[in-house]
């Protein structure tokens, strides 16, 4: 899956890729179909919605008769980390603890994602400083 993606995609651009996510290769029909399940979009706002996630290296095309077939060039958890990480990079280091611990609590997780936190909680644990410092400003200090 491509490494060249944007990452800056609207609510309704990410239900379009949960949907192509979900389904592997789908054609436009199918997403129109699942979204208008849910939204009263028309035909021609997701086709829009589509086509500029395609423009964004989100989504490609394959012929296939007359018709295209839409696959997704990054997969759903590589996207995750990257908007994750975007959103951590504008945040300050001192609070990105606690920002995990409130999505940690506020989030449904497998007993296995579980155990792998756990294990990667222990590797951390050996190396992780008493404090992490603030790097908002020159002083140190929030």
């Amino acid at each position: 899956m491509s490494n060249h993606v944007e990452t800056n995609i609207s609510d309704s651009e990410w239900e379009v890729m949960r949907i192509v996510w979900t389904l592997e290769k789908t054609y436009a029909s199918q997403i129109i179909s699942e979204l208008q399940k849910k939204n009263d979009w028309t035909d021609s706002t997701i086709k829009t919605l589509m086509r500029r996630l395609v423009q964004k290296g989100l989504l490609k095309t394959e012929k296939d008769g007359r018709r295209f077939i839409y696959l997704p060039t990054v997969s759903q958890i590589d996207m995750m980390k990257r908007a994750t990480n975007e959103l951590f990079d504008r945040l300050c280091d001192m609070h990105k603890g606690e920002v995990i611990l409130s999505l940690l609590e506020d989030s449904p997780i497998s007993k296995s994602d579980l155990m792998k936190m756990d294990e990667v909680i222990n590797q951390k644990e050996k190396d992780a400083p008493a404090m992490v410092p603030c790097d908002c400003l020159k002083e140190g200090t929030c």
